[in-house]
């Protein structure tokens, strides 16, 4: 057995200092450890992907991060470490607990992941390393891990076994909410016209040193094809995870973070919604272009229109909340929330129109997720 305080500080040694996950009673000491230090930055997901995209989301801001889970959750995060930290090549340590350990005794709903977690971990290319059993051995084993994560670019996986760290106590201050935003309308009934066109009115506004994340599909396609630029992450698979990754980067970077995101990525994590709110970074900018399909798989409706986007934002905290339709309201209510502090929130309807030949970004992953970086992490940032 070791003491939390023995991981933490080889993890900080390491260079490790950002931390987020969802809890396991056998995570309590090192959770309540992060949690407590002021040295770290712990970030409470609400589901395992999540996590994984926050954590994706402070290193594009420079930062090297842990992702804390129950072993149960590894099938949450498998779609986010296959589609995002595996073309992008996102180094971060994955500590995962085991429940349902073969030969220890636990609950029925763990004894099949139990049986697969060594397995599962090596099927999506997570490189394992035997978690440390001794004080001795944290150290080295945390910069094996570490220097490897790296060098490859690939997740470093320990799973941790039952009674392996020492009680810890948590030292956590208590949530205040914020006060709700009023929702602002900009003309909202009026008609909705391409995504394309409205993207392209409002990169035009942006701040010039914006980092701008684009949700997986058609929007991110969009967007390379109006410009190509280091500022610009076309996630490329992790549906959902767009405004998490955004939330990382923008609680770890000066710079402004402006997520474009789409109504079925949306309605996938509306859990990012309430950390989001949580977190409260005020150099967010989450912008919805709801077009109420699935448009890049056959234009299959969502269920958007029975959703009032802003206000599930307003209510989770987003400290700006507005709605609009049209190249010119979105315009009007993308300028009012700049003025604002963040985090800000527009749902702006767009048509279900598709760009006819549209293509696909013609730069790696590895080489946009490089340059993303250098630019969130660039002298004067």
């Amino acid at each position: 057995m070791i003491e939390a305080s023995d991981f933490l500080g080889a993890a900080k040694s390491a260079g490790i200092d950002v931390f987020t996950g969802v809890p396991c009673s056998f995570l309590t000491p090192l959770m309540n450890a992060a949690i407590s230090d002021p040295q770290t930055s712990y970030v409470g997901a609400t589901s395992e992907g999540e996590a994984v995209a926050i954590a994706a989301g402070a290193w594009f801001a420079g930062r090297e991060t842990a992702v804390m889970c129950q072993n149960s959750g590894l099938g949450n995060a498998v779609n986010p470490v296959t589609s995002l930290n595996h073309p992008f090549e996102i180094p971060t340590l994955l500590i995962t607990t085991w429940r349902g350990e073969p030969g220890v005794k636990d609950e029925p709903q763990h004894a099949l992941m139990g049986e697969i977690t060594p397995r599962l971990l090596d099927l999506i290319g997570a490189i394992r390393f035997p978690f440390p059993d001794t004080a001795e051995a944290v150290g080295p084993a945390l910069a094996r891990a570490v220097a490897t994560m790296r060098d490859t670019g690939r997740v470093a996986a320990m799973v941790q076994p039952k009674g392996a760290i020492a009680p810890q106590p948590l030292e956590e201050s208590e949530a205040r909410p914020a006060p709700r935003a009023t929702v602002l309308d900009f003309t909202p009934d009026a008609a909705p016209e391409s995504r394309m066109d409205v993207m392209a009115a409002l990169i035009a506004d942006l701040p010039a040193r914006a980092g701008v994340i684009a949700t997986t599909g058609h929007t991110g396609r969009e967007l390379f094809t109006l410009e190509d630029h280091a500022r610009n992450l076309y996630c490329v698979g992790s549906m959902g995870g767009a405004s998490a990754i955004g939330l990382g980067a923008a609680l770890n970077s000066r710079r402004e973070i402006v997520v474009l995101d789409g109504d079925g990525a949306a309605l996938m994590k509306l859990g990012n919604f309430a950390t989001i709110g949580a977190e409260a970074p005020a150099n967010l900018t989450h912008v919805l272009l709801d077009n109420g399909q699935h448009l890049s798989t056959g234009g299959q409706a969502t269920v958007s229109p029975h959703v009032d986007f802003a206000a599930v934002a307003a209510a989770c905290g987003y400290r700006f909340a507005a709605r609009a339709s049209g190249v010119q309201a979105s315009r009007a209510a993308l300028a009012s929330a700049l003025a604002s502090p963040g985090p800000r929130f527009l749902h702006l309807r767009v048509a279900p129109q598709a760009v006819s030949g549209l293509g696909r970004p013609t730069v790696p992953p590895r080489e946009v997720a490089r340059r993303f970086r250098g630019f969130l992490t660039e002298s004067g940032a």
